[in-house]
């Protein structure tokens, strides 16, 4: 028998009729009132899986030495990074109780303790009640009833257990305990803060594109996850943009995957809002509940009538020749700058892109990851592949220049199927080998980097455009 089959006999004999359960299990002497025992709770959230939570709490203290139980602390709580600050009381012990109450944990702690045992006979109804002894839950329950040992089975026969205590051991919520030196009795706030995982943050974007118009409205909404097995009530919330340092590596966060690069050009704006070091905060407008196993969306960014651009690029790599067009990529493009109509920094997440279709009713066009993004940068938003507008790349030839360089001729066509021009960013990469030389080019093309050379590429309605260009190279 397995350990699933003893912990559904636990369960099976614990969600009989519990009366009897209750009379006989006097609550621990530190359990907390009915509801949260949490006091004025402020919670900052980061990015990578960590999370400050500050609580302060009334508590009426004795003199001399006490303890002092803080139920509904984080489940993740990292016990190492806990603060308490209590006026006239110094810390002398503080222990993490975390084997909360169970019907599993609840008969591994009975080992070697009697129990009552109480059976139903399913034909007459009548109760029968014996003591028995847990002697093992290796595997399965093992228990000796009236001089015998006996095995308990899964059989779907009516039967509970009723435990004579709870053992010290176990809490019924998470709770960190403190032995405080007190110089005095009475009544005063204490400050607990730590850190916790199982608490993060997204951002995610709504844009809605109108070509017409030559605008975007953005939509920005954060979505709060606990996964923390502790609810936070009626708490402050702050969220830290960026990547703080940790030596947790447990990061639990969803990345999407990534169809194609966002391009940025980052900018140079100071955002008009609160920083934290080199990190942006964004405070939420008022306290929320934070429930555990909760996913919660909060808006923080709405910007209306956003400067922006559709278009097309497509990237060739070195000596890529296809035997068939390939399509460009679709980009939407716009800035978060003031003059753009936005102005403000963006959190790393995914933009969601919308398009009105001919009734006016929004349709989503493709989405893509944004890094965290400076106030006054152009983001080249790719959104996915083009149906009309299509390029097909062709090394023409290449040829020997002496002992280490070559001369490599390539011709891209482009063709546009639409009802109306476009033009294409063509970009070709793989050219960062060093002394890279364009000795030949049909159009007017620029050095981006290192590694790309591009072309602004006008092509006509229903129609196509070539361009020509031989590089000079030591590969």
């Amino acid at each position: 028998m397995g350990k699933n089959f003893w912990r559904a006999a636990c369960l099976a004999m614990l969600l009989g009729p519990t009366a009897a359960f209750a009379q006989q299990l006097p609550p621990p002497a530190d359990a907390p009132a009915a509801g949260s025992a949490q006091g004025d709770v402020s919670v900052t959230i980061y990015k990578n899986d960590v999370a400050l939570v500050q609580d302060v709490r009334q508590l009426p203290l004795g003199n001399g030495r006490v303890r002092q139980s803080f139920p509904d602390v984080s489940a993740a709580i990292r016990p190492e990074t806990v603060s308490l600050v209590v006026p006239d009381a110094a810390i002398v012990e503080q222990n993490f109780d975390y084997d909360l109450l169970s019907p599993s944990s609840l008969m591994e702690k009975a080992v070697g303790e009697t129990i009552t045992l109480v059976r139903t006979n399913p034909a007459t109804g009548a109760e029968t009640r014996e003591r028995a002894k847990v002697l093992a839950v290796n595997g399965g329950v093992v228990i000796e009833v009236n001089g015998h040992v006996e095995v308990l089975r899964d059989d779907g026969l009516p039967a509970r257990a009723i435990f004579d205590k709870v053992p010290d051991a176990l809490r019924a919520r998470p709770t960190l305990s403190v032995t405080l030196a007190s110089s005095r009795a009475g009544t005063r706030p204490a400050t607990l803060s730590y850190l916790s995982r199982g608490l993060g943050w997204s951002a995610d974007y709504v844009a809605l594109f109108d070509d017409k118009s030559g605008t975007v409205d953005v939509q920005g909404w954060v979505t709060l996850k606990n996964t923390s097995g502790t609810t936070f009530s009626h708490a402050k919330t702050l969220l830290v943009a960026g990547e703080v340092g940790s030596t947790d590596d447990n990061n639990g966060d969803y990345t999407p995957r990534r169809r194609r690069a966002t391009r940025t050009v980052t900018g140079t704006e100071s955002a008009a809002r609160e920083q934290l070091g080199d990190f942006y905060l964004y405070p939420l407008a008022e306290r929320t509940t934070i429930a555990d196993k909760q996913t919660k969306q909060v808006s923080f960014l709405d910007a209306k009538g956003v400067a922006a651009s559709a278009g097309y690029r497509f990237e060739n790599a070195w000596l890529g020749s296809s035997d068939a067009p390939r399509s460009a990529q679709s980009v939407l493009r716009f800035s978060n700058s003031g003059a753009a109509g936005m102005g403000d920094a963006l959190p790393a997440g995914v933009v969601r892109v919308y398009v009105r279709d001919a009734r006016g009713q929004p349709q989503f066009t493709g989405e893509n990851r944004i890094e965290h993004t400076p106030q006054g940068s152009t983001i080249a938003l790719p959104t996915g592949d083009a149906f009309d507008v299509k390029v097909q790349p062709t090394t023409v030839s290449r040829t020997r220049q002496g002992d280490s360089r070559w001369r490599t001729a390539v011709r891209y066509t482009l063709t546009n199927a639409r009802s109306r021009p476009v033009t294409v960013e063509l970009i070709q990469g793989g050219l960062d080998g060093g002394d890279v030389r364009v000795v030949a080019d049909s159009a007017k093309g620029e050095r981006r980097d290192a590694g790309t050379y591009a072309w602004q590429v006008p092509v006509p309605a229903n129609g196509s455009a070539v361009v020509t260009t031989t590089f000079d190279t030591r590969y």
